[in-house]
């Protein structure tokens, strides 16, 4: 969804064109994993953190084009909503302190953002929802001056033929109708990618299904929507009902939504990709004057621009990527499970436990996957996201077991493991490591944080919003500081 397009609305004719693109690019992809055009080097990974901006009475801050003018850096560009930005963090390798380097360059390019972006009366906030933001934000003006943004409203509307509903139940409920795409705004997130060879593909995106369930459980940070108490992390749900295509009919029939968790496990990228067209009609059908059959015929490289565009409109959990480099092909996969926050410390560990259990479940030489069904995999990824820190999972050899306790056991040896075949220095490590470790133990994630205080802050008197309003006070103390959040203080 990064790539640029130029209109926001397609006619028939343009859709038959990009539909018939597609699938030319397809075969042309297929061709190229054949003879094995790609990449082959493993490891380089990639960051990526969507953040919000706010007043300095924690409203929500519709200012993102002063403040990305101020901060004048192409690593951070807008998102959907006028108080999103992006930070993207350039490709790295894990070995020796790369992780530590990681955590210093993000907290650099964050403090040099925030005092930029208090020129502009705002400031940055890494939360997966926004506590304080409630409907009448999301009326008038919201919206990021980029086509793109506009056309994706259009399609999706469009597609729909009626508004979108909400309909959320956890410890409160949620349900309201809304003309427009804009809640899917409040959805924040950390994007890890890893690149890996196109063979070594299908484990690894098996590999990071099966870890959905407890990367939510240990990292949930979303528990707040419009006021209401929902999900540990309310927003993979919100996300998936915020863009869906769906009628109620048509998800009474069975159709795949586009944000989407999958319905098996793989044995190639070309599965994902072959899915992706087969299933999810265009949302932006683009095209551009490339022939990718002509460029590789000729030795080149296609940019395969159409179905790369396509893939982005189908939010996969772990989705896969194509992507070129100096001329160069390779796959990553990207996952778009955790939300932003609640400091870059936290981030830095959960991306640290998530390298290291994947490189192990994807070496495996009886992988994980064999003996567990995709469903109980989709069933731990929802019980990560509703219940967070109270979640329960299938898993092999253990049955029925506390998230915790998995953790503790059985991923986090692996993940110590594979972080040293990365190469991560022990020093490293053990800090991160340690970070998850004591977020396990003492059962503590940022979406239980968020809620044990404002449960004491309303015990005290506080009216729900204004103990949203503080809660989100000392939550940015807590960013700011970078202090785990397994640490931070209760009122």
């Amino acid at each position: 969804m990064g790539d640029e397009i130029a209109g926001t609305s397609f006619t028939r004719e343009q859709r038959t064109r990009y539909r018939e693109k597609v699938r030319r690019c397809l075969d042309v992809f297929e061709r190229m994993l054949a003879d094995d055009h790609f990449d082959a080097t493993a490891g380089v990974t990639g960051l990526e953190i969507e953040l919000n901006l706010v007043s300095g009475s924690f409203q929500p801050a519709m200012a993102n084009a002063a403040v990305l003018e101020r901060i004048a850096d192409p690593a951070f560009q807008t998102e959907l909503g006028r108080y999103n930005i992006e930070l993207n963090a350039p490709p790295t390798t894990l070995a020796g302190d790369s992780l530590a380097a990681l955590e210093s360059a993000l907290r650099e390019s964050l403090n040099r953002a925030e005092d930029l972006a208090s020129e502009a009366g705002a400031h940055i906030l890494m939360v997966g929802i926004l506590p304080t933001l409630y409907p009448e934000h999301l009326s008038g003006d919201w919206m990021s001056e980029n086509p793109r943004y506009e056309a994706l409203e259009d399609a999706v509307l469009g597609a729909r033929r009626e508004d979108i509903e909400l309909d959320i139940s956890g410890p409160e409920s949620l349900r309201m109708t809304i003309g427009s795409i804009a809640p899917e705004s409040a959805c924040t997130s950390v994007q890890l990618h890893l690149q890996v060879a196109p063979r070594d593909f299908a484990d690894h995106w098996n590999a990071a299904q099966l870890l959905a369930g407890p990367q939510l459980a240990l990292g949930a940070n979303s528990p707040y929507l419009f006021g209401t108490r929902l999900w540990a992390e309310t927003r993979t749900e919100l996300f998936m009902q915020a863009t869906d295509t769906r009628s109620p009919e048509l998800r009474n029939q069975g159709v795949r939504p586009t944000v989407w968790f999958g319905d098996r496990w793989i044995t190639s990228i070309f599965d994902l990709f072959e899915e992706n067209v087969r299933y999810f009609p265009a949302l932006l059908p683009e095209t551009t004057d490339e022939d990718p059959e002509a460029v590789l015929a000729a030795g080149g490289v296609p940019r395969l621009q159409e179905l790369r565009l396509h893939n982005g409109t189908v939010w996969r959990w772990n989705r896969p990527v194509y992507d070129t480099v100096g001329g160069i092909p390779h796959c990553r996969v990207e996952n778009r499970v955790l939300p932003a926050g609640p400091t870059v410390v936290d981030i830095v560990a959960n991306a640290a436990f998530y390298y290291g259990c994947l490189t192990m479940l994807a070496d495996d030489e009886r992988p994980l996957w064999s003996r567990m069904s995709f469903a109980a995999a989709e069933a731990n990824f929802a019980a990560g996201a509703r219940h967070g820190v109270d979640a329960t999972f299938y898993w092999p050899g253990y049955g029925e077991v506390p998230w915790d306790e998995l953790i503790l056991r059985e991923l986090l040896p692996l993940a110590r493991t594979g972080l040293q075949r990365f190469g991560v220095s022990d020093d490293v490590a053990n800090r991160y490591l340690g970070i998850v470790e004591a977020r396990c133990k003492l059962r503590r994630n940022g979406a239980w944080w968020q809620t044990e205080v404002v449960e004491r802050l309303q015990r005290r008197g506080y009216s729900r919003a204004d103990a949203l309003v503080e809660m989100t006070r000392r939550y940015a103390d807590g960013m700011h500081s970078n202090e785990p959040v397994h640490t931070w203080e209760l009122p």
